[in-house]
Order: C-alpha cells, then sequence, then structure tokens
C-alpha cells in the first residue's frame, strides 16, 4: 500500500525560514524537510537543533541540503532573501532580492517541476510576480504569502480593541503587503454586524477614529517590530503554516494570499492580495468580493504602485 508523503523543502535557513520550518515540524504537515542556504554551516545547524526534538513531534524527517535535495518537493517555500533594515520600506530592497531570485528559482524548477512555489520573501507581490516569470509555471501554482499575516494583525488589534476573540472578527486587509495595504472595512463584521454597528450597539462608547488608527497601527506593526528587534518572524512563519496547511489538506480555504490578477477590478498582470479560494492546486479561484468604490480605487492605485516598481526593475526576463 502507498503511503502519501508530503515533502516541504525551504530556501532560506534565516529567521523567518527556521521559524517557519519549526511551525512545519509542530504541525505535523511533512514527512520531509529540507532546508537550503547559501550559508550551509546554518542550514545544518538549524536542521539537526529541529532533528533532535523528533521524539516530541510526529515523524518528520528534516535535513540540509543543495537544491538536488530539494527534488520532487511537493511545496517550495522560498523566505531567502535581504529583509528590510530599520528605514527601509519593503520594495527599497526590491533589486537586491531579484538578484538572488534569479539564481533560486531555476534550480527549484529544475528539480522540482510539478511542485507549487510559496513566496515569502519581500517585497512579497513584486517577487512573486517575478517568480511566476522565471519558473513558467502557471499562476495558480506561484503563491504569495500575501496578507494573511496582515489580515491576522487586523483581527487581533481590532479584537483587542472591541474585546473580543480575534478568531470572531472576521475582516481583510487587501491589496500589496506593503505600504499601499487596505482595510476592507466593507467586508469587515462582528457577529453579523459591520464594524460601526458592533462599536453603536455593543462598545458603545469606542472611539469613531478606530477606522483611521487601527489601519495605521497594521501597516506599521512589522517596522516597529524590526525597529525592536531586527526582524520578524513568529506570526509570518504561522501565516506560512496556515497557508501550507490548505494546500496539503485541499481544504479551499479563503485566504488571502498574493494571486495573479487577470483583469478581476479592473486588473491584470500583477499579484496582488485579495481573498482566494486556496486548495491543492494553490489558486483555485480568486473571490470577486463587494468592495466600495473607494477600496475599488485603491487596489488599483496599489496595483499601479507595484507595477511602477516591476517596471523601473532590472527584470530582464
Amino acid at each position: 500500500m502507498d503511503i502519501k508523503t508530503n515533502k516541504i523543502s525551504i530556501v532560506g535557513a534565516g529567521f523567518v525560514g527556521s521559524t517557519t520550518a519549526f511551525a512545519l515540524m509542530l504541525e505535523g504537515l511533512a514527512s520531509d524537510i529540507v532546508i537550503v542556504d547559501v550559508n550551509k554551516d546554518k542550514a545544518e545547524a538549524e536542521a539537526m537543533d529541529l532533528s533532535h526534538g523528533a521524539a516530541f513531534v510526529k515523524a518528520v524527517e528534516i535535513k540540509a541540503g543543495d537544491y538536488s535535495d530539494t527534488a520532487n518537493s511537493d511545496i517550495v517555500i522560498i523566505t531567502a532573501g535581504v529583509g528590510p533594515k530599520p528605514g527601509e520600506t519593503r520594495l527599497d530592497i526590491i533589486n537586491k532580492n531579484l538578484n538572488i531570485f534569479k539564481q533560486i528559482v531555476p534550480e527549484i524548477v529544475k528539480y522540482s517541476p510539478n511542485s507549487l512555489l510559496l513566496v515569502v520573501s519581500n517585497p512579497v507581490d513584486v517577487l512573486t510576480y517575478i517568480t511566476y516569470k522565471l519558473s513558467g509555471f502557471p499562476a495558480n501554482r506561484v503563491i504569495g504569502s500575501g496578507t494573511v499575516l496582515d489580515t491576522s494583525r487586523f483581527r487581533y488589534i481590532l479584537s483587542d480593541y472591541f474585546k473580543v476573540d480575534a478568531r470572531n472578527v472576521h475582516t481583510y486587509i487587501i491589496g500589496e503587503h506593503g505600504d499601499s495595504e487596505i482595510a476592507a472595512w466593507s467586508l469587515t463584521n462582528i457577529a453579523g454586524m459591520n464594524a460601526d454597528e458592533y462599536c453603536d450597539n455593543v462598545s458603545k462608547n469606542c472611539d469613531k477614529s478606530f477606522k483611521n488608527d487601527i489601519p495605521e497601527q497594521v501597516k506599521n506593526a512589522a517596522y516597529e517590530i524590526i525597529n525592536k528587534k531586527g526582524y520578524t518572524n513568529y506570526a509570518v512563519a504561522l501565516a506560512v503554516r496556515r497557508i501550507v496547511e490548505a494546500i496539503l489538506r485541499d481544504e479551499n480555504s479563503i485566504l488571502t494570499v498574493s494571486s495573479l490578477f487577470t483583469g478581476q477590478f479592473g486588473i491584470d498582470d500583477v499579484y496582488l492580495a485579495i481573498p482566494s479560494i486556496v486548495g491543492s492546486g494553490g489558486v483555485e479561484g480568486i473571490i470577486p468580493v463587494p468592495l466600495s468604490e473607494e477600496e475599488k480605487n485603491k487596489l488599483k492605485e496599489s496595483a499601479d504602485i507595484l507595477k511602477k516598481v516591476i517596471s523601473e526593475s532590472d527584470l530582464s526576463i
């Protein structure tokens, strides 16, 4: 009897890559995890450290290796690259990471031509588009982590403000994973009420400025963490684990991954975060969510910003 195994490779053994491996190991989602990094000693140390917890988790083989060791991966997660330093935006680091991706992606495709690629490195929307172009894969098999993390931050801050469980706050951050991201208030609800209704009917004394203040907190959250500790890793690793779970379990979950727009909302040929159905085939479809006119305009503006960055970058694809 054939036993289904799941092989996941992670390219990049930095803070995000290693924490992602840890999150995947704890959840028991993979039978094999391969970690690849230009710093082979770092990759080997991370694999060894994780492997020493074997007695406490479901059976999994974790090893460091070269691209040849990633062969026949079901999912390849790309976390490699340089992150923004204090004072830099995600878009500031595009050309640095572009050159790295030109080396990484062809190697991944060579050894795992049937895999699904999940891009986490920043600027994630631009690098997901670049990965799509470099790989030659169909768009549904090239996904960016998008605003899955931003959406979780939004839900957490709203839950803290309204004093309810974050799991009972339903909302999304859409657009760029970055400074032009959009809080989709038109899609926000708590107990079937929109944020204003919940404010008026339940909280009663909430400050109406929350609709301006909270999105700013969400947008600046990563910068605040980076300024204080130099990087982010825990929550983004959990966001990646959630996406991987939806893929491997064929959940058809709705997640704000970065997906290729092909005319939706009047936007074409750019990756942006939008509620999308995620299953075993990757992105099974973008949901035509009922956005307000203001949100639609902001989404187009976000797309234009990313397209401009791509056009000014040394793609050479």
